[in-house]
């Protein structure tokens, strides 16, 4: 079974933690809109969705992707990036603690899961503004017993290794080299994101569906046009916040 761990927008989102953008106003309304419609497209495509409110008073907490890494075999407890987000982590926890192992990665290793790609064996992490040198060795060595290969990536220009990468299929990334080192990716087909939309990198793959942000119009088209089968969604709100569509659910697997 298909679950998809997600989170109630705070109403604090606009106190939000920014790197790359400067803030803008966030409808607190129109972003639980388009939460509540981001949700109905995970079910679209199969996913049991789960809505925590747990973290409500935390602003960031709507992304529910940096707190946690999950595998097969274990699901890894970050560090974070930032102070004010830690306060997430015992609330993720206890609810991943149901279906996973868990490990933890401490401070002063930092990683976010926002710098976490995972395609098949191999796992690239985003060196970043959030994820140090330390923090991917610290990853690598809890994974790498389980056969996994870490691969570090320089992300410069964005927020998270995500937000500029994320894969298609496992042999294609959809990608914007401008803002990640795209040699990391050698070996696979690389799409290039049309640069009048730089955040249009940024799918979510469920099975064999890729999700995307109705904002990217013309990044929508290139992926359909290469056969893939594509639902969408509007975010734009949660863009402000420099989230993307992996931002905001744990998709994993799990017993029914």
């Amino acid at each position: 079974m298909l679950l998809a761990i997600t989170h109630l927008p705070s109403p604090k989102l606009q106190e939000c933690e920014l790197t790359f953008l400067e803030s803008q106003a966030i409808d607190i309304e129109k972003a639980r809109i388009e939460h509540k419609n981001y949700c109905a497209m995970l079910e679209r495509c199969g996913a049991k969705v789960i809505v925590l409110n747990d973290n409500i008073a935390c602003p960031d907490s709507v992304f529910v992707e940096d707190p946690i890494i999950v595998f097969d075999e274990v699901a890894v407890l970050t560090s974070m990036g930032v102070e004010s987000r830690r306060a997430e982590s015992a609330s993720m926890e206890k609810v991943f603690s149901k279906y996973r192992k868990i490990e933890r990665i401490e401070l002063p290793a930092k990683i976010e899961g926002g710098d976490v790609l995972k395609i098949g064996k191999k796992i690239f992490v985003g060196e970043s503004a959030r994820t140090n040198k330390e923090g991917i060795q610290a990853l690598e060595a809890i994974i790498k017993p389980f056969g996994y290969e870490v691969i570090p990536v320089k992300v410069t220009g964005c927020l998270h290794l995500k937000t500029g990468v994320t894969a298609l299929d496992e042999t294609t990334v959809l990608i914007n080299s401008n803002w990640v080192d795209a040699t990391a990716f050698d070996g696979f087909s690389k799409v290039e994101a049309p640069a009048i939309e730089p955040f249009g990198a940024n799918v979510l793959k469920l099975g064999e569906i890729i999700c995307m942000n109705e904002a990217f119009p013309k990044s929508i088209a290139l992926v359909k046009s290469l056969g893939y089968k594509v639902e969408t969604t509007n975010i734009s709100e949660f863009v402000k916040a420099e989230a993307g569509l992996t931002c905001m659910s744990v998709p994993f697997t799990c017993k029914d």
